[in-house]
């Protein structure tokens, strides 16, 4: 079983960053791919990006390129969702995720264990 706990969400101003923590127990870690996906109000749930446990390697949608950043400390075993330059249409209830298969999947449907979300809010 995989516990999976967002923190740090909350209000931030447009052009603004906020940083975004996952943190994990249970499972090996290190087999497994983790991402993060948003859902706004209304719309269906998006990629936002993943890492490989194991690698530290990324990979994120076109959309989020250049303004995200993931990363994992693996002694607090805890992921982190970095947003720079932060938009108001970036408003969402943001998830961590973890694929047991491993890394690259950009499908929600892959994801076997998911974190309760947090509501990150970005004002004009």
């Amino acid at each position: 079983q995989v516990h999976l706990v967002e923190s740090g969400g909350g209000l931030v101003q447009a052009g603004g960053s906020l940083r975004v923590s996952c943190a994990v127990s249970g499972g090996t870690l290190n087999r497994y791919g983790m991402g993060w996906f948003r859902q706004a109000p209304g719309k269906e749930r998006e990629f936002v990006g993943t890492i490989d446990w194991r690698r530290g390697t990324t990979f994120y949608p076109d959309s989020m390129k250049g303004r995200v950043t993931i990363s994992r400390d693996n002694a607090r075993n805890t992921m982190f969702l970095q947003m720079n330059s932060l938009k108001p249409e970036d408003t969402a209830v943001y998830y961590c995720a973890a694929d047991l298969h491993g890394f690259g999947s950009t499908n929600f449907g892959s994801y076997e264990y998911w974190g309760q979300g947090i509501q990150v809010t970005v004002s004009s």
